[in-house]
């Protein structure tokens, strides 16, 4: 007993000298778990089932999630955004949130969030260790089995919300729905669908019909769901593997009717876009709060839910106070983000996929359009770019054009050490190509550079803002920008790349 107990402890030790965030890295680069992804994609309902048995090696049961008063998230694009809305929402009443999301931006902690603030270093590295140590304990009798990245990081959202005594968990959804690792949760009190589109296609299908069935698998027999307005394939898919599944669907009314009851709404996220996120935030609000109020008074079901018509548009009702205030404080990192460092204004946006991108070239152009009002038009635009996976970059770039950029900067999404750059030059050439085309076909502004294609290649995030900041390496800057007034630099195309820019430019996120 006494031997293995120091075993224990010496590779606790061991565990803990390579650091908590070297150790969860590594889930995702070992041979093995490509290979089991592999397998995973084959059959993807074996996600689900290795959650439910690496759950109950943490000690957990899927039982013990029912606790967390869960609000589901899924979507294509806005997905974060609403969940970001609906948490700070909450909030606003008093409670003690929970919050679960994906991809991080600057540091692994992000991702779980008490009260809006990403949990402490302290607090990861308890939770991390204790819930590591479980499954090295039990992985010789499973195969000598560990969970993949996200599995892991999932299953530590869970601990950490449980062992804080949250009111409630608000959980996004990491890719798709249906055989998602946080479709282990069994009862949540509310489900929401955000706006639908192409992305990740080889794992969710290549129609957004085939799309909106995976999202559509979050559905719950009995738990009221909501949806912002869809296409009539897609929202038709909806709502019938709602029928099936007999959950409750309703659809989100525009927030001008809200509007029409308390005045203008004022949003802490920019983006016209965010307006239907809006909505479908004060939809997911509103239920938890009467199925709290229905839990207090011991009703299954509160009458206003229960007078709902499934299938039609959700009723409209007057935000309180609290609501309105948790919509106007909400922020969320990198989605139409503003940031201003001297004479240059960054304006950071993870849009990567068509929808979110065309929002993304909305929001941009309304604010050029204020800012040339404002200093007269002299500024310099500057796009800072790059993708990643299997996204069309050329696409996505086409639909960029019309912001009419100075300069098109591409590098990868590496912060400091110079990476290769094969990439980023064909995205280079995309870029020059398309260009080519537009200056032919269109009448655009006076360029700067006198020139639409001229672009750009860095090796890092890093040499990338260096020259934006007008110094030498590695390459000089032209005259125009030095004396450029206000520069205005768009970086977007990728989380990831914005996530990087955000390490350099607001060091205190990485304490």
């Amino acid at each position: 007993m006494v031997l293995g107990q120091m075993a224990v402890r010496n590779r606790t030790r061991t565990f803990q000298s390579k650091g908590a965030v070297c150790v969860l890295n590594s889930l995702q680069n070992k041979p093995s778990v490509s290979e089991r992804l592999r397998g995973r994609q084959e059959n993807p309902g074996l996600q689900l089932q290795d959650m439910q048995g690496l759950l109950l090696r943490t000690g957990l049961s899927v039982d013990d999630l029912d606790k967390l008063n869960i609000i589901h998230v899924t979507g294509t694009k806005g997905k974060g955004s609403t969940c970001a809305l609906t948490e700070r929402v909450l909030r606003s009443y008093g409670f003690r949130t929970g919050f679960y999301s994906s991809p991080h931006l600057v540091h692994v902690r992000e991702r779980i969030r008490i009260n809006g603030w990403p949990i402490s270093k302290q607090l990861f590295n308890k939770y991390f260790w204790e819930m590591y140590e479980q499954l090295e304990d039990t992985k010789d009798v499973h195969g000598g089995s560990m969970p993949f990245y996200f599995q892991l990081l999932t299953l530590l959202a869970f601990h950490v919300f449980l062992q804080e005594q949250v009111d409630l968990a608000v959980i996004e959804v990491g890719i798709g729905g249906q055989y998602d690792c946080t479709n282990i949760i069994r009862r949540p009190w509310v489900c929401g669908i955000t706006s639908l589109g192409f992305d990740h296609c080889s794992l969710l299908g290549d129609t957004v019909e085939k799309i909106a069935w995976q999202k559509a698998g979050i559905f719950k027999p009995g738990v009221p769901a909501f949806t912002v307005r869809q296409q009539p394939g897609p929202l038709g898919v909806l709502q019938h593997r709602a029928d099936e599944i007999r959950c409750p669907l309703w659809v989100c009314p525009e927030l001008d009717q809200y509007e029409a009851l308390v005045g203008p709404i004022s949003l802490g996220l920019a983006g016209k876009h965010q307006r239907s996120n809006a909505s479908l935030a004060l939809q997911l609000s509103h239920s938890w709060l009467q199925h709290r109020q229905a839990k207090e008074r011991g009703d299954n079901l509160s009458l206003a839910e229960a007078t709902r018509r499934p299938g039609s548009q959700a009723a409209t009702f007057q935000p309180s106070t609290a609501m309105l205030k948790g919509l106007q404080e909400t922020e969320w990192l990198g989605r139409n983000q503003k940031l201003r460092c001297g004479s240059v204004t960054y304006y950071l946006d993870g849009a990567h996929t068509t929808a979110s991108m065309q929002a993304c070239v909305c929001w941009f152009r309304q604010e050029m359009l204020l800012r040339d009002r404002t200093h007269r038009g002299d500024g310099v635009r500057i796009l800072l770019f790059n993708t990643t996976g299997e996204r069309d970059s050329a696409a996505l770039l086409r639909l960029l054009l019309p912001c009419q950029f100075d300069f098109a900067l591409f590098c990868p999404n590496i912060t400091e050490t110079p990476a290769g750059t094969a990439r980023c030059r064909d995205i280079q050439r995309s870029w020059q190509s398309l260009n080519v085309t537009e200056t032919l076909n269109h009448q655009h502004r006076p360029l700067l550079a006198g020139s639409v294609s001229h672009s750009l290649v860095f090796p890092c995030i890093l040499s990338a803002l260096q020259w934006i900041r007008q110094r030498k390496q590695p390459a000089e800057p032209p005259d125009g920008l030095r004396e450029a007034g206000q520069v205005s630099v768009l970086v977007t195309g990728s989380l990831y790349l914005v996530g990087g820019v955000l390490k350099h430019l607001e060091p205190s996120l990485n304490s």
